[in-house]
């Protein structure tokens, strides 16, 4: 006699199934939070500190030689960046069954893109970009390239902390990623691109709805810290408008979600920012767009060049990207010291009144 299971009994099937063997470790499993293209991450208990931690462990159907080694790359690049707006790697090694894994500090918060549908002010968006700038800009400092910023991949914690997530695809400017070619570039891989906003692994370069032309072409070569910045300026962009600068490209076959090819690969065009939100200052429209220029050499040359321009946005200065006329110039120095200006003026109609009075 055959019973039939309940969708219930089979996902909990499922979950014993691939609930990973901890045992031998100093580690307890306590549940799953997050699922991606080549791994699972859970909150787990380090018994021999007494604190909760996060395991990122390689999912069973992804098990591989090739899929090992990225997920060890990823935790040897993490470790070796340690910014605060970094999460920092505590312990890596592997499971009885062989799969990898590597122990961090477990992150509490809201993603960018949850935080951004509460309607912060313009002002308080900004702060935040400037800093998820600081975290990729040491990175870039180490040589090391993000590949996959995006709004999804930004974690903002309780009291204010920005974290950058998720390395998984990231790459040094002078190392050569697993499964490469014998004699290929550091950084060689071969060209698929993932579907919009989700970041497969193994093969993959990144998410195509924040993702750099050169990038999505596979032109590997060109991708440096100005195909960051690119994601940078799509993340002001989505702070902005609400989604986005553009739609990725339609998939040749929905079945699949990947772009096969090297060239054939379409970007998407980037409209104004002020076509969707009439009410976004022109000069942070032209820093937006200039992040976010289809050559790379239009682009800001690092997170921190375009970190130094928002900044100067703030602080009602100019910025390079937005050349001022003289009459901009004088209602901006007029808008930054409108309360000296007043003080003044209201100064000398007083002693012109003054004046008036005493003659007569």
């Amino acid at each position: 006699m055959v019973t039939e299971l309940s969708d219930e009994a089979l996902d909990h099937l499922r979950h014993v199934t691939e609930w990973p063997d901890f045992s031998g470790t100093r580690y307890e499993l306590r549940s799953e939070v997050a699922r991606g293209g080549m791994g699972v991450v859970y909150v787990a208990r380090d018994r021999d500190l007494e604190r909760d931690v996060a395991l990122k462990v390689i999912a069973a159907e992804s098990a591989d030689a090739e899929t090992t080694a990225r997920l060890r790359r990823e935790a040897r690049i993490i470790a070796r960046l340690e910014h605060p707006g970094i999460v920092p790697v505590h312990d890596a090694g592997s499971l009885p069954d062989g799969r990898a894994f590597y122990a961090m500090k477990l992150v509490s918060g809201k993603r960018l893109d949850e935080l951004m549908r509460e309607g912060p002010p313009l002002r308080e968006r900004l702060r935040l970009l400037l800093r998820i700038c600081e975290p990729v800009a040491f990175a870039h400092a180490h040589g090391v390239i993000h590949r996959d910023l995006k709004p999804e991949n930004v974690m903002v914690g309780p009291f204010g902390e920005v974290l950058v997530m998720d390395w998984g695809v990231a790459r040094h400017r002078e190392e050569r990623p697993p499964g490469a070619a014998p004699g290929s570039a550091p950084g060689d891989e071969p060209r698929s691109l993932s579907a919009p906003g989700i970041t497969a692994h193994g093969t993959i370069l990144g998410t195509p709805a924040y993702m750099a032309p050169e990038q999505a072409r596979g032109e590997v070569d060109r991708v440096d810290a100005r195909a960051d910045v690119y994601a940078l300026g799509a993340i002001l962009y989505f702070m902005l408008t609400g989604h986005a600068p553009g739609r990725p490209p339609a998939t040749p076959d929905a079945s699949t979600r990947t772009w096969g090819g090297s060239h054939d690969h379409k970007t998407a065009q980037v409209r104004p920012p002020r076509e969707a939100a009439p009410g976004i200052p022109r000069p942070l429209e032209a820093i937006c767009l200039k992040a976010l220029a289809a050559e790379p050499g239009a682009r800001y040359a690092g997170a921190s060049a375009l970190a130094a321009d928002v900044g100067r946005f703030l602080e009602g200065e100019p910025v390079s990207a937005y050349p001022e006329g003289v009459w901009r110039r004088v209602r901006r120095f007029a808008v930054r010291y409108r309360t000296p200006i007043l003080l003044v003026l209201a100064y000398l109609v007083m002693r012109v009144v003054l004046l008036l009075v005493a003659r007569v």
